[in-house]
Parts: C-alpha cells; sequence; structure tokens
C-alpha cells in the first residue's frame, strides 16, 4: 500500500462527508492504493455515525474510536500504529487543509527522498491576533531551540516515512513537536513544503489561546528529553557538584578566616556567607539526589496504557 491517511478528529461530523470525498477523488485520480484512518477523539457530536456509514461503503477505511476525549498526540499514536502505508500522511478534519497536496508530499517523500515533511501554511485564513501572531512567536522559539530551520511546526498537514511514524513515540501534547522528535529519533532529512491554507467551514476551533503556553512548556520538555533525557545525572548531578563547591568553598573561607585571620570577628552564624554556604550545599545535594532517583525511575519504568479505544472498524 502506498498511502495511509491519517485523520485525528474532534466534533467534526459536518466536514467528514466532504472531506472524505476529497481525499477518495484526488487518490483515484492519481492511481494510488491508499487507505484512510479516521481516529474519533471522543466526539460527542454525530462524527462516528458518519465515519461507521462511511467505513460500510468503502474497504479501504480504518476508523478508531476513543471512550474519551484523550487529545491529537493520542489520537496520532493510535493512527499510527494502524497505518500500514509506505508513506503516512496526516491531516486535521476541518477542511483546512488541502488534500491535492498529498501528491506532492507522496513525491517528497519516495522520490526525493525526505524522512519527513511538514507543511508550511504561508498564507493564513486565522484571527491575527489570537492564532498568527502566537503562531510566529512560537515557531521561532521552536526553530531556535529544535535547530530545525521550519517555519510551522504545528501544520497538521504532514508527510513521513513509514518508519519515521513507527519510531517516533508520540505522547502528551508532543504532537507540535514530531518533527523535532524524528530529529532527535535520527531522522535528519527533514523537508518543508509551502501548502495551501483553507479558511474554516464548519464549527470552531477546538483550541484555545492556553495551547501556545503549553505549547511553549511542551517545547522545554522536548529540550530537555533531547539533551539530558537519557542521562539526568548529567545535568542535575553537574549542577549539583557546583553548587555544592560553591557552597563549600564559602564555608571553607569562613572557617579559615574564623581560625587563622580574624579570630575577634563575628560569629560565622552572623557572616551572611554562612547562610549562602548553607543553602548552597543543601540545594547541591538535592539536584544530586534528584539526577539519581532520574537514572533509578529510568531504569524502572513501565510504559503505560495512554487511552482506551471504545471501538474500531
Amino acid at each position: 500500500m502506498q498511502i495511509s491517511v491519517v485523520i485525528p478528529l474532534l466534533n467534526e461530523e459536518e466536514s467528514l462527508n466532504e472531506l472524505h470525498h476529497w481525499i477518495s477523488e484526488t487518490l483515484d485520480s492519481n492511481g494510488f492504493s491508499y487507505e484512510i484512518i479516521f481516529v474519533d477523539d471522543g466526539s460527542t457530536d454525530g462524527s462516528w455515525e458518519v465515519i461507521s456509514t462511511l467505513s460500510r461503503k468503502r474497504n479501504n477505511i480504518k476508523a478508531i474510536r476513543f471512550n474519551r476525549n484523550f487529545g491529537k498526540s493520542q489520537a496520532l499514536h493510535a493512527g499510527f500504529k494502524a497505518a500500514e502505508g509506505d508513506v503516512i500522511i496526516t491531516m486535521d478534519a476541518d477542511l483546512q487543509d488541502n488534500p491535492e497536496e498529498i501528491p506532492e508530499l507522496y513525491a517528497m517523500i519516495t522520490e526525493q527522498n525526505y524522512d519527513l515533511v511538514s507543511g508550511w501554511k504561508k498564507k493564513r485564513y486565522d484571527s491575527v491576533i489570537a492564532k498568527n501572531l502566537p503562531s510566529k512567536l512560537f515557531n521561532a522559539a521552536a526553530r531556535k531551540t529544535s535547530g530545525l530551520k521550519l517555519h510551522d511546526f504545528n501544520c497538521g498537514l504532514k508527510a513521513y516515512k513509514n518508519e519515521v511514524i513507527k519510531t517516533v513515540d508520540v505522547y502528551g501534547e508532543m504532537h507540535r513537536y514530531i518533527p523535532v522528535l524524528a530529529k532527535n529519533a535520527g531522522f535528519s532529512n527533514i523537508g518543508e513544503k509551502v501548502v495551501q491554507h483553507q479558511a474554516r467551514k464548519y464549527g470552531e476551533t477546538k483550541f484555545g489561546m492556553e495551547r501556545f503556553l503549553n505549547g511553549f512548556l511542551d517545547l522545554l520538555t522536548i529540550w530537555f528529553l533531547g539533551s539530558f533525557g537519557k542521562r539526568p545525572m548529567h545535568l542535575f548531578g553537574a549542577l549539583g557538584v557546583v553548587m555544592f563547591i560553591v557552597g563549600f568553598g564559602f564555608a571553607a573561607y569562613l572557617g579559615i578566616d574564623k581560625l587563622f585571620l580574624n579570630k575577634a570577628g563575628r560569629l560565622i552564624t552572623q557572616r551572611p556567607q554562612f547562610y549562602i554556604s548553607l543553602v548552597s550545599m543543601l540545594i547541591g545535594i538535592q539536584l544530586f539526589i534528584a539526577g539519581f532517583i532520574g537514572e533509578l525511575i529510568l531504569r524502572t519504568k513501565r510504559e503505560k496504557q495512554r487511552y482506551h479505544i471504545k471501538e474500531t472498524l
């Protein structure tokens, strides 16, 4: 099979028939063998009924239904597990991503040998204040931190080699940073394609302004995990040693000063350096213990189920 189209969705019943027709028409006209995987992330409208009807009409549709809303990352994780195509395309279900981009994305993976191609919505039809400006700041921070020169990390329209999505573990809210996760996993040939952005036709966005704060916090998490996720002692232990040495240095200075240089001076406990010394050594010990505990957790952690599938088709 050439292409798997993975579509995470939440309450998009109005757009699903039109989206399915648009994808099928595009891929059939180009002669692709393909499957469409709908992942219903706990919709409370009639989305699952629409998907069920479509699956009865077409045998190339797979559908996964969560028993509640677990988030886009978990939906993508489930879709990636089910995907069998050589190239996996992800896109949103709100008709803002254009399926006519798929043939060129497929060619970039198969002919130009990209591991991953991320869409870039260069011209957007979203609110400038609520979405465009925060998105530019968010992407600038992501570029600076990750070293990837992408303009739109969070674009839902992306293409992947099969081995990439089977290797990368998408969890939490890390769907924004799949290119960074792929880079950290050793897939360095990551490209970008300008894609057409459509104005939302039905309903309203499912993401509020809090996603940008969450995005920056997730970016820090990605940076830490990419740099020290497998060796937390290298960060916490090093900081702990530095803090302890600073504290011990102050303590040594106070001891030498009191015993040999200024015996009649103030009591050690009346000098601010004493408290700097004490706090620094305590913090150093705590940081070292944090690194040690992190190492223990890495060696004893077990994979936990992150979502519950209610039904599949």
